[in-house]
């Protein structure tokens, strides 16, 4: 039996429940064509991201299950361990939002077709402008060679993508969001959807009923007013 997907407008005021996304394409909620900042916010408020390719419309998810990482389940193996300790790389926050949405979007280890299309970098600029969407640097020798970045929902954050120039430098971004998070008692950092490297840093799935709950636990810890302010951050 086939089933009708929503179409989401700049007039339409809400999502549709969670409970209608599909199972095949999992978590295919709706589609669309309003990517304005406001709509995008309003989704991840509600568990919800955009994800699609260049010369599709608007598609919007929420699978079940879903990717977390889990902060005290964070896995650091002994070559990270050693690459953090050696200090030879600097992590800053909000730094340049802009170059690393852009790196992300060019990654060259990524296989397929990117989903960091123009409309989307528009949209998370605005937000990143607005306080909402954040990102992680690493540098070393004062060039950009790794780092993340993602939508924050007061202590919940999602992580959209990453990149890296040299090894580790992607997992040392994520190493230090999560510090960052834990600094504030936050548990969880949302990856959405699980693929090998995550699993190799700690990430499992949970089903959406759990998510939601996580995030709802999460979206009541209000960060201080200079928790996303740009500086330099420190490993502890």
């Amino acid at each position: 039996m086939t089933r009708a997907i929503p179409w989401i407008t700049s007039n339409s005021s809400t999502f549709p429940d969670l409970s209608t996304a599909l199972n095949e394409p999992n978590g295919l909620l709706a589609f669309g064509d309003d990517l304005s900042a406001e709509r995008v916010y309003q989704a991840y408020q509600n568990g919800i991201f955009p994800w699609f390719s260049d010369g599709e419309p608007v598609m919007w998810w929420s699978p079940d299950p879903r990717g977390i990482i889990n902060i005290s389940q964070l896995v650091i193996n002994k070559t990270l361990k050693k690459v953090i300790k050696r200090n030879t790389f600097t992590v800053t926050i909000n730094k340049d939002f802009n170059q690393v949405i852009a790196l992300c979007a060019d990654a060259p280890f990524r296989q397929e077709e990117t989903w960091i299309v123009d409309p989307m970098i528009a949209a998370y600029k605005l937000l990143h402008k607005q306080g909402k969407a954040h990102s992680i640097e690493v540098w070393h020798n004062e060039q950009l060679v790794g780092g993340l970045y993602g939508v924050a929902v007061n202590g919940y954050f999602s992580g959209e993508s990453m990149f890296y120039r040299q090894s580790n430098a992607s997992k040392i971004a994520l190493v230090y969001l999560a510090e960052l998070l834990k600094s504030i008692n936050v548990e969880f950092i949302d990856c959405q959807m699980l693929n090998p490297f995550l699993a190799n840093m700690g990430c499992i799935e949970v089903t959406r009923e759990q998510f939601l709950q996580y995030q709802s636990t999460a979206k009541k810890i209000i960060p201080p007013i200079n928790f996303w302010q740009t500086k330099t951050l420190a490993y502890i």
